[in-house]
């Protein structure tokens, strides 16, 4: 879902054509930096804690007696946990770093409210369905959501171009391309949360948080498919592909 600069090490491309190779291309695909790799696992993490942690703190409360209502607080509430240190310790946050940790402490909040058993299962459709309309306002804005979040984890890297600025200025279909993703975000994220909702007012209480974390790992790893094959189809990994054209802006494996 990803505007900010990246941050971090650059990929390695070597300045020199390979022998054999055709002039100005390069042999290899340029190698992720240790900036780049700790964003990732940064992210990574993240979406762990904030799925399996929650998860398995809900059950063991449930399977100790502790009802539905202050299993799913307090497992809230250690979820946020880790985003609140991060948030204390770091003097500079990216989008991706602040996505998540409004998305938890946004948890949090919703689950202070009261209300039925119900509504707290369906607290993460609230702010799914928030997260939905986000990416898909942002469609028709300068900076799209999907464009922000994913620029720090591939510009440069990857087989990713380097300079983005550049072909967002000068290329039409690379701003389609972003706001074609951002909208394919945007309409499975909303899905996801009419899901939610669904479960959690006709489905036993239990099956819910399972069921729930199931399905914004499914969703995601969907999204994550169908949005790739968009910027392939795009020609993202083609330096010949006309997303470049009219743009000065380094194609993926090209030397400048």
């Amino acid at each position: 879902m990803n505007s900010r600069p990246a941050t971090g090490s650059e990929a390695a491309v070597s300045s020199e054509p390979a022998v054999g190779s055709e002039p100005g291309v390069s042999s290899g695909p340029a190698v992720m930096g240790r900036g780049a790799r700790h964003r990732i696992l940064d992210v990574a993490a993240r979406a762990v804690i904030g799925l399996v942690a929650p998860l398995a703190i809900y059950y063991l409360l449930r399977a100790a007696g502790a009802g539905v209502y202050l299993a799913l607080l307090v497992s809230t509430l250690v979820s946020a946990l880790p985003s609140l240190v991060g948030l204390v310790r770091r003097q500079r946050i990216n989008a991706l770093s602040a996505y998540f940790t409004t998305m938890l402490l946004g948890s949090v909040v919703v689950s202070a409210i009261a209300g039925s058993t119900e509504f707290l299962l369906a607290k993460e459709a609230v702010l799914t369905g928030v997260t939905g309309l986000w990416f898909l306002v942002s469609a028709f804005t300068r900076h799209p959501l999907a464009y922000v979040f994913t620029r720090p984890l591939a510009q440069g890297r990857l087989r990713w171009p380097d300079n983005w600025d550049e072909l967002w200025e000068r290329s039409p279909r690379w701003r389609r391309m972003w706001r074609l993703s951002s909208v394919l975000w945007g309409c499975g994220t909303l899905a996801d949360a009419v899901l939610r909702v669904y479960f959690a007012y006709t489905l036993p209480p239990d099956t819910v948080p399972a069921l729930a974390t199931g399905l914004i790992a499914a969703t995601t790893a969907l999204l994550f498919v169908v949005t790739n094959v968009l910027y392939i189809a795009c020609g993202v990994f083609n330096p010949r592909s006309g997303l470049y054209a009219g743009s000065d802006a380094a194609a993926p494996g090209r030397v400048t």
